[in-house]
């Protein structure tokens, strides 16, 4: 239990630190072992104030089973995605603004840079069946299913989840989604982009530089930068 507890007290700070913040709104949810559940921060906090006393077990019909506090609408975007993917330990939900704006323009992300490789080849989904809060297990099983074993799914008028075998992942592929995509944007603003790597070089790209090891140092960076902030 306590570990997962700290994994979302790391998963959220690290998540504020990178500035992936929209106020109180966004989560992200680690796995419980034991059950069908998944730990998130609770309602009415932002990435940044989140602490182990604000940290709840809910489960996937929806009940608080350990904490203190509202749960998020928005849950069964986590136990829904969890319930089709055994491979995943933890789900990230964000509103960043280069993504949101980026889903509006229904056009290909394209591998400009290192971060836009991860969603290509095949191209990152998107969840059009709704763009307004993903609040009934419905819709959670759409988007789960939307995303398929993708590592994000841009969500148009709403947002984006991604999801990784560990809170480090997940929190790495909102990190690179974000940047991927908001450098498409400053490069179409520019009247481009008008090369970007082919599907060769970016599965190279992917393997060379996304690796788990690499992953996992960005990860521990956004850490280390959270602690200093703290202090």
């Amino acid at each position: 239990m306590k570990e997962e507890i700290d994994e979302t007290v790391r998963a959220s700070r690290a998540l504020a630190t990178a500035g992936l913040t929209d106020m109180v709104w966004g989560h992200a949810a680690v796995r419980d072992p034991d059950s069908d559940g998944v730990w998130m921060k609770a309602s009415g906090w932002g990435f940044e104030e989140i602490e182990s006393e604000r940290v709840l077990l809910v489960s996937r019909e929806g009940k608080v089973q350990h904490g203190e506090g509202k749960r998020h609408i928005e849950y069964p975007i986590h136990t829904e995605i969890m319930a089709r993917r055994p491979d995943v330990g933890c789900v990230v939900h964000l509103h960043a603004p280069a993504l949101s704006a980026f889903a509006s323009l229904d056009v290909p992300l394209r591998p400009i840079s290192h971060d836009g490789t991860v969603f290509c080849d095949p191209q990152i989904p998107r969840f059009t069946k709704t763009g307004a809060l993903i609040a009934t297990a419905e819709l959670g099983t759409a988007l789960a299913d939307t995303l398929g074993d993708a590592p994000a799914c841009l969500m148009p008028q709403h947002g984006a989840v991604t999801a990784g075998p560990d809170a480090g992942t997940a929190v790495m592929y909102a990190v690179l989604l974000e940047r991927a995509c908001r450098t498409q944007l400053m490069a179409m603003a520019a009247g481009g982009p008008k090369v970007w790597s082919d599907s060769e070089e970016a599965a190279f790209k992917r393997d060379q530089i996304w690796n788990p090891a690499q992953l996992d140092a960005g990860w521990n960076y956004w850490q280390r930068l959270s602690e200093r902030t703290e202090r």
